[in-house]
């Protein structure tokens, strides 16, 4: 059930990362040789005026085959033959469509849960020690650390990666912005990871969802969750985190399991953060990405001439073959993590939504 879950979440995904090339190509007078959905040998095919659209045996991944893309032609609907403008935003449209279908999930989860979860504190824990050092009820969190809050998930991790438990807040209490210097919080240790964690001695309100906010709450959310995507990069770069917490194909898949036997909201809200993803991920200028199709594009408006095509695709190539590696490698470690889970998983499991939801 998992796996047709994940085939079914991915398939959707790839369909509107695709789709959006597909007629972006079309209106851009591109012409599409192909319009395929999944990998490997076609086990359904339909001819249309100009574009055969396919069904792959593998669900993993499909593509949007133009007319010269990979090398030269003379066809006047050839995408070699467009200007830089209108390949960008050919190239661009997959991931500005997926991060649209985020937003689109991020309304919809917010409709069925009927309420939107604030920035407000309204309790305090028992033993809570963030009261007694600068935090009140009736608090809207603004900025922890620097970083702008701009929903309830910003601020668990931003305090959930927070080491010393000392944290400098901006809030906004009685209409006025107050900085607060120095918020301090009890800290608790990982018997797995021997590192320390904070511990979120407060709680947050929630609203009811009406006309009026539902539309800037999911645009709120989607930003969010697509900054954090980009913080975590950066994390990961800097040696924040380690190869050990990058989650592959299977992760996910055991991960979708465990959002869809919760309730179908939590498997939209999961659905969503991929979604987002994937937008994101494509976006990051590396060979054999749409991000690493577009530097060469912005590449070509510098330099005013285009690169030659066999350097491109010989340049993708070897980026493909080098994310296949690091898959590979992930999907590895996803099977020994499930296998033998530790407490640092638990964990973490427990933290994912709804941790500063009021009781």
């Amino acid at each position: 059930m998992k796996i047709l879950l994940a085939i079914l979440v991915f398939g959707v995904i790839v369909v509107v990362h695709e789709g959006g090339h597909f007629f972006a190509a079309r209106l851009c007078g591109v012409k599409v040789n192909e319009f395929a959905i999944g990998m490997g040998p076609a086990i359904f095919k339909k001819q249309g005026k100009e574009t055969l659209f396919t069904v792959r045996l593998l669900p993993l991944g499909g593509f949007c085959s133009m007319e010269g893309e990979s090398e030269d032609s003379d066809d006047e609907g050839a995408f070699n033959k467009k200007s830089p403008v209108k390949r960008l935003l050919v190239i661009s449209a997959g991931a500005i469509m997926n991060i649209l279908l985020g937003f689109i999930l991020a309304a919809v989860v917010t409709v069925v849960s009927g309420k939107i979860v604030t920035n407000e504190i309204v309790y305090f824990t028992e033993d809570a020690v963030s009261c007694t050092t600068g935090l009140q009820i009736g608090d809207r969190i603004v900025r922890i650390n620097g970083k702008s809050i701009l929903t309830a998930n910003d601020i668990v991790y931003q305090l959930r990666n927070d080491v010393d438990g000392v944290i400098d807040m901006q809030v906004i209490r009685n209409g006025q912005r107050i900085d607060l210097d120095n918020v301090e919080f009890a800290l608790s240790v990982n018997t797995e990871t021997g590192k320390q964690v904070i511990n979120i001695d407060f709680r947050v309100s929630s609203v009811k969802c009406t006309a009026a906010n539902l539309l800037p709450h999911s645009l709120r959310k989607t930003v969010s969750t697509a900054r954090l995507i980009w913080i975590s990069l950066v994390d990961m770069i800097s040696g924040k985190y380690g190869f050990n917490d990058i989650q592959g194909p299977v992760g996910i898949v055991n991960a979708i399991g465990e959002a869809a036997a919760v309730n179908v909201s939590e498997l939209l809200d999961f659905m969503m953060l991929i979604t987002v993803n994937v937008g994101i991920f494509n976006l990051l200028p590396l060979p054999a990405l749409d991000g690493g199709r577009i530097a060469f594009i912005v590449a070509e408006i510098i330099r005013r001439k285009p690169v030659p095509p066999e350097r491109e695709g010989l340049v993708h190539f070897v980026g493909f073959a080098l994310l296949m590696v690091l898959m590979l490698a992930v999907t590895y470690n996803d099977i020994l993590r499930i296998v033998k889970p530790s407490d640092a998983d638990a964990e973490k499991a427990v933290y994912i939504g709804g941790m500063l939801l009021e009781k």
